[in-house]
């Protein structure tokens, strides 16, 4: 069932979507509601699993990571997709994971340090999981961009 979003809830989000960290205070005095009505309104949003986390944003470049890819990932007919999955979780590098239609059964983001690490996650980690038969990898040279769904009515 798609819930339904009324003016506040899409002003509130807007204001959490600008800056996660703004005081539940500052968005009621900028939009003349109370602040118990900012609270309230967040809570069922979280509760409704429209606002599912407040997150940070971090620079992997900053963090050493500049390389990037994303991977179609084959496996078996005979595989269980749950628990490679479950195997992927456990590769730090492997920082989404999505389940597709086409080709491939998953797509992957890999980040890594450089050209070696990448090979090393893509042929030690990724295609050593049970079941995973072969990986098909295109190289990420940076987001041109990324952002939330427009907040509609």
């Amino acid at each position: 069932m798609e819930k339904e979003l009324d003016q506040y809830d899409i002003d509130i989000l807007k204001k959490l979507e600008m800056d996660g960290k703004i005081p539940f205070s500052q968005i009621a005095e900028d939009l003349k509601i109370s602040n118990t009505m900012v609270h309230q309104r967040v809570n069922r949003l979280k509760r409704d699993g429209i606002l599912q986390r407040h997150s940070i944003i971090i620079d992997e470049k900053k963090l050493g990571y500049e390389w990037g890819a994303f991977s179609g990932v084959t496996i078996s007919e005979s595989s269980n997709t749950y628990e490679i999955i479950e195997a992927l979780k456990q590769i730090p590098e492997v920082t989404e994971c999505y389940h597709i239609s086409g080709a491939y059964t998953l797509f992957v983001r890999i980040i890594a340090k450089n050209n070696e690490h990448m090979r090393d996650i893509l042929y030690n980690k990724i295609e050593n999981i049970k079941g995973v038969v072969t990986t098909e990898s295109m190289v990420d040279f940076g987001c041109a961009f990324k952002r939330n769904p427009p907040l509609i009515q």
